[in-house]
């Protein structure tokens, strides 16, 4: 299945936030990561945090998780260079991560125009794994080439507390709980062995096939095999039998639209996010093709 990359270059022109653009340049040797670096920053906070709608549908200035989570792709491109930025941010989580070690889904939204009402109504005072997951997911991956990060206080807690909350894992969980558990499993095995073996604690809830339909989503919205094990190589692969992951990667490379662009599954909260989900989308996609061997 061929991929036009010119066709997702124009519609990131046309459609995309500067920081998508900025991110496809580099992932396919066209752009710097000083460039990359410049976009990110005009989202960062001085608290070190990163709000101002890098999450597209949580539109506050504040800093927030989920916008950290969108800051460590970034540093995640980067590799093997590294930034300051990074270790900072991780700054900025220990000093709002809760005293379990979990980060909460998110921090008080005082100027909620335009965001989400989950990230609104947010429990700001409970750990969150499904936040804490992901994040930490991201961080062990920016982490791999940057040891100031992988030494980072932050992460060792954030690391700890993840592993109990699925050691501790009774109810079956939400699908999205399920898939980012698996994708902090995977990304946290290189340097916690716990975390390799625990990725047998989610086989009984994940059906062969990897997709879960995500309750309280759209119809059509569904965790797939790639949003429990996006990169190869980790135990998290070791869910599905073999066939299914090139099957889903065939699928997200045939799944370019006719501009150019990726679709997403799930519905926005403004027309601003509508816009910036399909460009962020879009350069996952092609980062993941690219990762599986798929693009070269």
């Amino acid at each position: 299945m061929s991929v036009d990359l010119a066709a997702a270059a124009d519609f990131l022109a046309s459609s995309a936030r500067v920081l998508d653009r900025r991110r496809l340049d580099l992932l396919f040797g066209e752009g710097t990561p000083e460039a990359v670096l410049a976009a990110v920053d005009g989202y960062r906070n001085p608290d070190g945090g990163y709000g101002w709608a890098l999450e597209p549908d949580l539109r506050s200035r504040t800093s927030q998780p989920g916008g950290a989570l969108h800051a460590f792709e970034v540093f995640a491109d980067l590799a093997p260079r590294v930034s300051a930025r990074a270790v900072e941010l991780c700054d900025w989580l220990d000093a709002v991560t809760l005293p379990d070690g979990g980060l909460p889904f998110a921090l008080p939204v005082p100027d909620p125009a335009a965001c989400a009402p989950f990230w609104v109504s947010a429990d700001h005072g409970t750990s969150s794994l499904q936040i804490t997951a992901v994040v930490a997911a991201v961080g062990h991956r920016v982490a791999a080439a940057d040891p100031a990060v992988a030494a980072h206080p932050w992460l060792a807690r954030a690391t700890e507390y993840c592993l109990r909350a699925v050691r501790e894992l009774e109810a079956v969980p939400h699908a999205m709980v399920l898939a980012f558990a698996a994708q902090f499993l995977d990304a946290a095995a290189p340097a916690s062995p716990e975390a390799g073996g625990l990725v047998d604690a989610l086989r009984p809830h994940v059906p062969a096939n990897g997709l879960l339909h995500v309750a309280g989503g759209a119809e059509d919205e569904f965790m797939r095999p790639l949003d429990f094990a996006p990169l190869p190589g980790g135990p998290a692969r070791s869910l599905f039998p073999d066939g299914v992951v090139q099957a889903e990667l065939d699928r997200l490379a045939g799944g370019q639209q006719p501009d150019g662009g990726w679709a997403v599954d799930f519905g926005s909260f403004s027309p601003a996010a509508t816009l910036e989900w399909r460009g962020h989308r879009t350069v996952q996609a092609l980062v993941l093709l690219r990762a599986n061997g798929v693009l070269s």
